[in-house]
């Protein structure tokens, strides 16, 4: 694990920020996620420095996933700084912009965390203030919010990017209206947290919207906003993209189906698009003349495959490391294809012992099965995901004074 460290003695000069008492203790450590920003970097540690009151005990982390020269640059800006400065250098970037906010919400020390970007449209003289607001609500979240009275989203260039935020807004608090209540700005990347209300084994973050993950996965008690103008970037590219879309979509369906029930009624939806490819199927290989049954056989496996590329990347992509991927994929199979071999049973049986109709015999098979499946798949294909080995994540260690 990299480690740049600056410990400048020093002071402060209490800055003119809002005129909010930070009680006291009030420790702070900010935990900035960085990729290539290089040039950003010099300009964020001197807000930081301009904005911090000297009451106010700060340290700066950031985790980095850069692949230019980021963390030289950090480690030189360092020694300008009046407060420790730390650098978690990822060789791999695990769960993105989010698993690198998890690694530095590890790292932290102070009794408050304030998550910010590193591109500057984050102010970081909002940073007493939301400490303050946390302290005085005994909040365990506070959120720098773009949709409240007295916010902005101006720093959002082109109203594209402004469509897709509101849009993702939308979609985020109607998939979690109760985990999302008191949070108009689920899509911020500027926060403060209170570690006792961090359970970072919990976190599985994909992407960069790490503020949704813990609002739903950690659920602090108590959440209170304020409200900030986004800032244009400093310099540089924004790093959205339409994988970064894509990789947000998967992981609103991971969040949503973390219960049993969601995973179930998931599954079942997975399973009932699988029909698509399997009657495509029968009907092409019936067409080119072949016999119905041995087409049904072969046209089922085009729904089973279809159905397991869609359970392994929207139900179970957290389970996957369990087993390798033909291992998952031939269990999978056999599983479904188990599962026309056990209805027809289950169909004379409900018939002739139950005395039910064939159309309620054939549902209640159909039923029987589909819980059957999905526990079976739940258990031998997707067991519960074992923990990282230790040596898993490779990184580099280096100081500086």
């Amino acid at each position: 694990m990299s480690s740049f460290e600056s410990t400048v003695p020093g002071e402060l000069g209490d800055p003119a920020v809002r005129a909010a008492e930070v009680p006291e203790p009030g420790a702070v450590t900010v935990v900035v996620p960085t990729f290539n920003e290089s040039a950003n970097v010099r300009q964020l540690l001197r807000q930081i420095t301009e904005s911090v009151p000297a009451r106010l005990p700060c340290e700066v982390v950031f985790v980095d996933d850069s692949t230019d020269d980021t963390p030289e640059v950090i480690a030189e800006a360092a020694r300008d700084c009046p407060f420790p400065v730390t650098v978690l250098h990822r060789e791999v970037p695990e769960g993105g912009l989010g698993g690198a906010v998890v690694e530095g919400l590890k790292a932290a020390t102070s009794q408050w965390i304030v998550v910010m970007d590193g591109d500057c449209q984050h102010p970081p003289s909002l940073i007493p203030e939301l400490i303050a607001t946390g302290e005085r609500t005994h909040a365990g979240l506070v959120v720098a919010s773009r949709y409240v009275k007295g916010g902005s989203r101006e720093g959002l260039a082109g109203g594209y990017r402004i469509a897709v935020s509101r849009g993702a807004t939308w979609l985020t608090k109607a998939l979690f209206p109760r985990r999302l209540r008191g949070i108009s700005d689920p899509m911020s990347g500027f926060f403060a947290i209170r570690r006792s209300a961090v359970t970072a084994e919990v976190l599985r973050p994909l992407g960069y919207k790490i503020l949704l993950e813990l609002a739903v996965r950690s659920r602090p008690r108590r959440v209170t906003e304020v409200p900030f103008v986004f800032q244009d970037r400093f310099a540089g590219e924004s790093k959205s993209t339409a994988a970064e879309g894509l990789r947000f979509l998967r992981h609103l369906v991971g969040l949503r189906t973390a219960s049993p029930v969601a995973r179930m009624t998931v599954f079942g939806l997975i399973g009932a698009t699988g029909f698509v490819p399997n009657l495509l199927g029968l009907y092409a290989l019936t067409a080119a003349g072949l016999h119905y049954l041995p087409a049904e056989v072969l046209a089922n496996q085009l729904g089973v495959a279809w159905n397991f590329l869609l359970v392994e990347h929207l139900l179970f992509r957290e389970r996957r490391e369990h087993r390798g991927a033909w291992d998952r994929a031939g269990r999978f199979a056999l599983l479904a294809n188990a599962d026309l071999v056990l209805r027809i049973p289950l169909i004379a049986l409900f018939v002739r012992h139950l005395g039910t109709g064939a159309l309620s015999a054939t549902a209640l098979a159909l039923a029987t099965t589909f819980v059957l499946r999905f526990a079976a798949t739940e258990a031998l294909v997707y067991l519960p995901r074992r923990a990282s080995r230790s040596g898993r994540k490779s990184r580099t260690a280096r100081r500086t004074a």
